[in-house]
């Protein structure tokens, strides 16, 4: 799932050298942090948060299948 939320935000940034991904996970939830350059923070979250909310639903079908909760924080 790391790899997943990394590819689509390194395809969506001006500058994708800069995307990090870090995952944390307890019980039953996920944690994915995903930092990118200051400038990218406005093409990963979209206008009113669309593309941050589908890449949430990407996430959550992805963590689903593991029987998990999913949460994706986008650092700034």
């Amino acid at each position: 799932m790391e790899e997943l939320i990394a590819f689509i935000a390194r395809s969506l940034v001006d500058q994708p050298d800069e995307v990090k991904v870090t995952m944390s996970e307890e019980e039953d939830c996920l944690t994915v942090e995903l930092t990118v350059a200051p400038d990218d923070l406005g093409k990963v979250i979209g206008k009113q948060g669309r593309t941050a909310r589908a890449m949430r639903s990407v996430l959550s079908a992805a963590a689903a299948r593991e029987n998990k909760r999913s949460r994706l924080e986008i650092v700034e």
